[in-house]
């Protein structure tokens, strides 16, 4: 379960990151990118450590998302 608790509070912290409003835009899309990327990262470990189809398309979906350079820096 220390995955599951991995991404929880990764995906606190990128909303944490766009409430605050103390980075500018561009800082904030460069923090929002490499939180992005970590998320992807546990949500991997997770998906690998519990298996399922369903984690491993979301994974895949976040993943390609991200290859899609869907966030301008």
């Amino acid at each position: 379960m220390e995955e599951a608790a991995a991404v929880l509070a990764r995906l606190e912290r990128i909303e944490t990151l766009q409430r605050d409003g103390a980075l500018s835009q561009r800082d904030l899309a460069a923090a929002l990118l490499e939180e992005l990327r970590e998320l992807l990262r546990e949500a991997e470990e997770w998906a690998r450590l519990e298996g399922g189809d369903a984690g491993e398309r979301a994974v895949g979906d976040l993943r390609s998302a991200l290859s899609s350079d869907m966030v301008g820096v």
